[in-house]
């Protein structure tokens, strides 16, 4: 990760939404400063931060042309405003293909499963911790099956979601796979998301922008 106070990147370091931003940033080989803001602790909520977002989520990114949230519309403007490295493919239908995999993880798998989520149903419905993971599990499961199916169905070479190079897609899955394997989740029926999994997270934009190098670095 290099630095430039020109961009920075408010987040958690394990943060899934956030991940995604790190990944793009490191993918097109910007300089970035991830500035903590710790959810576990509530910084989120606390008023600094929510003067920053009043939405109290993270990640924001601040840049010369002012304040971006939402993970998807910030990559959508990293690949607007700093083209090189595409994270989309050069087609309006390849690029739709692309699209609707990275919504499939960040709008369907990704919400049912965020710490907001699986947090009130321990502290307002009285789930216990057994039943959150199998809820976890469930979602899990029920969108990677949909996700494998639908890798097979465009050709996946096992390396990338789609194509020859990283997209938006597998910006979005690597940070659910890292989730996935936190919570113990059975992998075994999805041969190509793992065998992403395992090649995108041995290169080296991706390693820079894993949680534990976040974390080695105090961000």
């Amino acid at each position: 990760m290099t630095i430039d106070t020109d961009i920075k990147l408010y987040g958690y370091y394990r943060s899934s939404a956030v991940y995604r931003v790190r990944i793009a940033l490191e993918l097109k080989h910007l300089r970035w400063q991830q500035i903590q803001v710790n959810l576990l602790e509530g910084e989120q909520r606390q008023a600094a931060y929510m003067q920053l977002n009043p939405q109290g989520l993270v990640p924001a990114l601040a840049t010369s042309e002012g304040l971006i949230t939402q993970s998807l519309t910030i990559i959508e403007y990293l690949e607007e405003k700093y083209p090189q490295s595409p994270l989309l493919p050069s087609t309006a239908i390849d690029r739709a293909c692309v699209r609707s995999m990275a919504q499939q993880i960040a709008m369907e798998i990704h919400p049912l499963n965020n710490p907001r989520v699986t947090q009130f149903l321990i502290a307002e419905l009285g789930v216990d911790e057994e039943a959150k993971l199998q809820w976890y599990r469930h979602w899990i499961a029920l969108g990677f099956t949909a996700l494998e199916q639908r890798l097979q169905s465009t050709g996946s070479n096992g390396q990338y979601c789609f194509g020859d190079t990283a997209t938006m897609a597998d910006v979005c899955l690597i940070p659910q796979v890292y989730n996935a394997q936190r919570f113990d989740c059975p992998l075994e029926d999805y041969p190509l998301i793992r065998s992403i999994n395992d090649h995108c997270t041995a290169l080296p934009e991706f390693i820079a922008a894993s949680p534990e190098s976040i974390q080695q670095a105090g961000g």
